[in-house]
């Protein structure tokens, strides 16, 4: 991958007393990525993101934020949407967003200009001169995306984007925030929305009980955990079939089945057997792959010491 490093994290750990919320975590992040940041509640995810912002001193290990340890000329670099939401809610839009651009360094003739151009982007230019308690619970949510990106930061970090909008609101912030990847900045971004991970990242981070779990591509992840098993819809006597070793049937109702490959069988052994014979047809064929989400309940129900705790 042909990027700087936007974010590197080496060997950090955080304590509250005697909980352990963050221990000995180490990953990159690099600018032109969607990079996600997943795990149970309690894992020290937010604690994490606290500490790249400097919010928070990491008891050990060593952080660096668009290339060096964080200061204030950095920090105006750098859009933050915390999960717990914030704005003035007896300002008109417009005037709050320039208000708090200038707060990032712009004049106020370019906060207007970029105000303005979002609040389009995001369909609220006719709220523009509202005050934010007038708004919906999904405009001012697209609101505070705005403000968070108004400065045109080059890494973006953001808790939960998706919370509060619905399917066609969800759309634009999306396709934003991949602009905004393509445009090289880093996208930082933790959600539990485990579909929108797997649409929209490039890599992931999942921490559990303060550790690394799991960490890579997508894809590597999801092929990490392949079954020796393939998923076909279609129909025929699967079970006829000389590489299979069993057959079982989703409970998902799509009329899909998995098969269980035999010892040293090969999916393509399996696909070559149903294009030779005529008594087998298949709509759909492919590996066996669980989803994010299931390897997401996978992992954490097969900790070690049952489950995590808090909201660090």
């Amino acid at each position: 991958m042909n990027h700087r490093t936007a974010v590197t994290v080496e060997h950090i750990s955080k304590s509250y007393g005697s909980f352990q919320a963050v221990s000995d975590l180490s990953f990159e992040v690099f600018t032109g990525e969607i990079f996600a940041l997943l795990g149970p509640n309690g894992a020290g995810k937010s604690t994490t993101i606290r500490m790249i912002l400097d919010i928070l001193k990491p008891d050990a290990g060593r952080i660096a934020v668009l290339g060096a340890p964080l200061n204030d000329q950095a920090k105006d670099r750098i859009g933050y949407l915390p999960e717990e939401r914030g704005l003035y809610r007896g300002v008109p839009v417009l005037e709050m967003m320039v208000y708090l651009g200038s707060l990032k360094g712009m004049s106020a003739s370019a906060a207007r200009r970029g105000s303005m151009a979002l609040l389009e982007r995001l369909e609220l230019a006719e709220h523009a001169r509202k005050k934010v308690s007038e708004l919906s619970k999904g405009m001012q949510q697209k609101v505070q995306f705005a403000v968070t990106v108004l400065h045109d930061p080059d890494l973006i970090i953001i808790d939960e984007p998706f919370s509060g909008l619905d399917p066609v609101n969800t759309l634009v912030v999306k396709d934003l925030l991949l602009d905004f990847a393509r445009r090289g900045k880093g996208v930082i971004m933790s959600t539990h929305l485990m579909h929108q991970i797997e649409e929209m990242a490039d890599r992931l981070l999942m921490i559990d009980k303060g550790r690394q779990a799991l960490y890579g591509t997508v894809e590597e992840v999801r092929q990490g955990f392949a079954l020796p098993a393939v998923r076909v819809e279609g129909k025929g006597d699967w079970a006829s079939i000389k590489a299979v070793d069993h057959v079982e049937m989703p409970e998902n109702g799509r009329g899909e089945v998995v098969l269980y490959l035999k010892s040293n069988a090969t999916p393509d052994m399996v696909l070559g057997e149903i294009a030779s014979r005529p008594d087998l047809f298949i709509r759909s064929f492919e590996l066996a792959v669980p989803s994010l989400s299931e390897i997401f309940v996978s992992v954490v129900q097969n900790r070690p010491n049952g489950k995590g705790n808090g909201n660090a």
